[in-house]
């Protein structure tokens, strides 16, 4: 099979070597050491770094993309979640909603603060 090291890899996901590197600290993708010490990776990682690229775009968290490792080397937009990863995703929901919620709190404070100083109708935008 063939191997490609850190470059390609990132060239092929449009990522960067950094992110991959996080990846693998964060046991999502390994890698092997070439003689001369660069890390080569299996061609399949392609996959497997566009399915946790996948994942992370969607809103969740390197933590929360461990739960599909079992599936990140198909395709895990097109698989039947598991009820783990189903909580999981779930979960990551609740919190995205909590801290817009929060920060629309924040922004009519503002608006309405603007407001009361400036005496311009500062309305907010939605």
């Amino acid at each position: 099979m063939a191997q490609m090291r850190i470059g390609e890899l990132a060239k092929a996901t449009m990522t960067t070597a950094r992110a991959l590197r996080h990846y693998e600290q964060a046991g999502l993708i390994s890698s092997e050491r070439a003689p001369n010490g660069y890390r080569v990776y299996d061609e399949r990682a392609v996959v497997r770094v566009r399915n946790i690229r996948c994942l992370l775009v969607a809103g969740l968290t390197l933590d929360d993309v461990r739960v599909f490792a079992p599936c990140l080397d198909g395709n895990v937009a097109a698989a039947t979640p598991s009820a783990t990863g189903l909580r999981v995703a779930m979960e990551r929901l609740a919190v995205l909603d909590e801290r817009i919620a929060a920060q629309t709190e924040a922004r009519d404070r503002l608006a309405a603060s603007l407001r009361q100083v400036a005496g311009d109708p500062v309305r907010p935008t939605v």
